[in-house]
């Protein structure tokens, strides 16, 4: 058969069986064999009670995708003439990549990721001296070294945000403030450069800033992976900068959980018209501050210490009066909180001298009343992040995936109680606590021992002698001393729950122009615990020259008496059986005050002197937690 024969003959069953074919079923046609693979599922989310879970896709670091960029802000912060890029770095699921998945961004910013100075005291203010006078000149600190050439800002190995969020399905996001590490400008503390730094990251993260892959080049680089929900996070000053950004009002900022924020800068420093140091840090102030972290392009250092160091912040602070004013005032977040949007979960502990938990508390209130969503922990503890991670996850999935958790309808606070863990916090309606009420106590007297302290009004005068080299817990565990006035309740015959802040109304008359004014809450006996419930229970310190006025400082008449009023620091304790609550006043307090010459006389006027303490359960729970069982 020749091959044409072959053909026709093909062509002739062809011919014949497309008929057929086209009468037949469909799977007739269907090739035999395997069937074809599936392709793999994309890598997804997933949620359970309300919570980002871990999903294994997300989980190796090895394929965690990692880049670093500038941002260009919309300032020149350094004088240079040109905008401040801002040194940013990314931490993402490498799905964001391979498979175009977009994931909201949990973000922290910091003055801290390229190093610090030194913790040295010699650079900071000698805080012996009188009150009202001029400081001493200080030594300024040592220069941060530079860094050799820009990166990720932190080694992933210690990025403990990324190992906590990236498995959940985030992406990381850091960046160094102004002026500090490769990113350009002035470190301000506080200055409006430091909101709006966060503002132009977060703006780039939702495509309408720049970002460029080199500090002075044109290549940009976009953050397409982005769903433009942003989380913002931290600790001290870390926990300072998400309130500072939330300020702006910025789009996408839909959640910050600031833990210990320094939310007032002047509260930070200062204290009712008072010069006064963080715990632990005697003569710390802004200036010492910006010394501690520019760790910026050395280039421009000089300019930024001549102009911000030199002239905006020495100016600012005013330390020979201590009073608040326009420097202070535009340091102030609890000021500026009508563009705010973004929902807080704030985070402080009761026994934190460095940052006072004030800071958090009067965000707080201040966000309630704006209708802002809003929660608080509150632990006994001092300047730390121990936040639940169950807490904060929620916190997150709710406002950066949308996930209707309920979490608005969560108890809206939630503390630590004192002999407890802080992954088992107990929630409460509301803080301060829903039924506390204000119960008005009185010194009487004895002060110079061990004075009476209860519901009624005390009579006469008591003096105490200024000695700041007598600290406040010797005082208080003294049984005498001319050094301070203690007046004490008797012991409790049941728990007291204090859930607030206390108010001190106050008369008295010194024989100087001015002098400090120390006031300590204390439960007795002092025991020198370390466990912080033990044996204080709140602080207050004020200045008697800004009785009429935190702007204006009136020196006083000796031996005149004046009238002042001020709160001590918020709290949440439950006072223990056999305890007696004391308050202690005195002068200069060692740990945080300037310390004057010993010898000022402070007279206080029992009469014109009480204190409203904030008790659950009001007047009756108060009686009641003094009184024999047989009678409760």
């Amino acid at each position: 058969m020749t091959p044409r024969m072959v053909r026709c003959l093909a062509l002739s069953f062809a011919s014949f069986l497309l008929p057929l074919a086209a009468a037949l079923p469909a799977q007739v046609d269907k090739p035999q064999g395997a069937p074809p693979k599936t392709p793999p599922a994309k890598a997804a989310h997933v949620f359970e009670n309300g919570e980002a879970q871990e999903v294994a896709a997300f989980k190796s670091r090895r394929d965690w995708v990692r880049h670093f960029l500038w941002v260009e802000a919309p300032f020149d912060s350094d004088g240079d003439g040109k905008p401040d890029r801002l040194h940013v770095d990314v931490t993402r699921p490498q799905q964001t990549d391979s498979e175009g998945l977009q994931v909201p961004v949990v973000y922290e910013t910091s003055p801290y990721f390229a190093g610090t100075g030194p913790m040295n005291l010699d650079y900071y203010w000698d805080v012996h001296q009188e009150v009202g006078a001029a400081p001493a000149p200080r030594a300024a600190m040592q220069p941060i070294a530079f860094g050799k050439q820009p990166g990720m800002i932190t080694p992933p190995q210690r990025n403990g945000e990324a190992n906590r969020w990236l498995s959940r399905g985030y992406a990381v996001v850091r960046s160094c403030s102004p002026g500090t590490g490769w990113s350009q400008g002035c470190a301000t503390i506080g200055g409006p450069n430091e909101a709006a730094a966060p503002k132009a990251v977060i703006d780039w993260l939702c495509g309408r800033a720049k970002g460029f892959t080199t500090l002075d080049g044109k290549e940009e680089v976009k953050a397409a992976w982005c769903t433009g929900k942003v989380g913002m996070i931290g600790t001290s000053y870390n926990g300072t900068l998400p309130v500072a950004a939330a300020t702006t009002g910025v789009e996408g900022l839909a959640a910050i959980i600031p833990i210990a924020p320094a939310t007032s800068w002047y509260g930070y420093y200062r204290s009712n018209g008072l010069v006064r140091s963080p715990g632990g840090y005697p003569g710390e102030d802004m200036d010492v501050l910006f010394d501690f972290v520019a760790s910026g392009d050395p280039q421009r250092r000089g300019w930024c210490i001549e102009k911000v160091r030199d002239v905006e912040l020495r100016l600012g602070i005013d330390r020979v009066s201590g009073d608040y004013n326009d420097f202070w005032a535009a340091r102030d977040y609890s000021k500026q909180l009508s563009n705010w949007k973004a929902a807080a979960l704030m985070a402080h502990g009761f026994n934190d001298w460095n940052v006072m938990p004030e800071q958090s508390v009067s965000i707080y209130a201040a966000l309630k009343q704006k209708g802002v969503p809003c929660m608080a922990f509150f632990h006994q503890w001092g300047h730390m992040d121990n936040v639940p991670f169950k807490l904060m996850n929620r916190w997150f999935t709710r406002f950066l995936f949308g996930i209707d958790n309920g979490v608005e309808q969560d108890p809206k606070a939630w503390i630590v109680r004192e002999n407890d863990k802080a992954s088992a916090p107990t929630p409460y309606a509301d803080y301060p606590h829903p039924d506390a009420a204000a119960v008005v106590l009185h010194p009487q007297a004895g002060g110079l021992g061990v004075g009476a302290f209860g519901d009624q009004a005390g009579q006469g005068k008591e003096t105490l002698v200024d000695d700041a080299e007598q600290s406040g817990a010797v005082l208080a565990a003294a049984e005498q001393s001319e050094h301070r006035l203690l007046y004490v309740t008797a012991p409790l015959t049941a728990p007291l729950h204090l859930s607030g802040t206390a108010r001190l109304q106050i008369k008295l008359a010194a024989d100087k122009p001015a002098t400090n004014l120390s006031v300590w809450l204390v439960s007795l006996p002092w025991t020198k615990s370390r466990k912080p419930t033990d044996d204080i229970i709140t602080r207050g310190w004020a200045d008697p020259q800004n009785r009429l006025s935190l702007r204006e400082s009136k020196p006083l008449v000796p031996g005149e008496f004046v009238e002042l009023a001020f709160d001590l620091q918020p709290d949440d304790q439950v006072i223990a059986v056999g305890e007696r609550i004391g308050l202690m006043i005195f002068a200069s307090d060692q740990e945080f005050t300037l310390r004057p010459k010993a010898g000022t006389k402070v007279t206080i006027d029992l009469s014109g002197t009480a204190l409203t303490l904030p008790v659950v359960g009001g007047g009756e729970a108060f009686r009641k937690a003094f009184a024999p069982e047989s009678k409760r």
